[in-house]
């Protein structure tokens, strides 16, 4: 089976089996978004949802942000894992968001990859989810270990993997297929399974 042939039949398979799929992140504006993203860094969605509440009451605002002394918002990010950088970064974030976007997140690829801590995966988040603007493919652990275990890329860097994917999906897809391949990922196909042959796209695998 061809490589655009094999995607054609993964996707439909994903959209059956999760049609609703969606970041399962909580925030109540952009702001708190990018801050949710950031902090899902190498961390869980569920422990991620369990740490924002307390944080997004501490700091209701992006001035609050702005303001923040480190010291005290690494106490609200700790669990998350990694929490001085995504401390050092999140607050780097606000500032830059305050003063040179004039409080809001930028709508341009280009723009948003300026702010620290976004890479492409956290901008494609961003932009699709804020915006409707849908550039690329969000490339995440589940994405990368699953579109190299089905052959839709030999690829081992994310960049990479995403223009694969690009080639390969239709653009209307780009933005759902990583939510439906994390979903697949975590009910499914998880980094411990060593049996694929009960995975329902077990056969496409290479």
């Amino acid at each position: 089976m061809k490589k655009q042939e094999k995607a054609e039949h993964i996707v439909k398979e994903l959209k059956r089996l999760f049609p609703e799929a969606k970041m399962m992140l909580n925030y109540r504006n952009n702001w708190e978004l990018l801050v949710a993203v950031e902090l899902s860094a190498q961390c869980t969605d569920k422990k991620v949802n369990e740490i924002t509440p307390a944080l997004f009451k501490k700091y209701p605002t992006l001035a609050d942000y702005v303001k923040a002394k480190p010291a005290e918002f690494e106490k609200y990010v700790y669990q998350s894992g990694f929490y001085k950088n995504k401390t050092k970064n999140i607050l780097a974030a606000a500032k830059m968001v305050s003063e040179k976007f004039g409080g809001k997140l930028p709508k341009t690829m280009e723009e948003m990859l300026t702010i620290p801590g976004v890479a492409r995966k956290t901008a494609n988040i961003l932009l699709g989810i804020a915006y409707g603007v849908v550039e690329g493919v969000a490339v995440d652990t589940h994405v990368k270990r699953l579109a190299r275990l089905w052959g839709l890329t030999e690829e081992s860097s994310p960049e990479k993997i995403e223009k694969d994917l690009m080639k390969l999906l239709l653009k209307e897809e780009w933005q759902y297929f990583t939510y439906r391949v994390i979903e697949y990922g975590r009910k499914y196909c998880t980094a411990r399974v060593k049996n694929h042959s009960t995975c329902p796209l077990g056969r496409y695998e290479k």
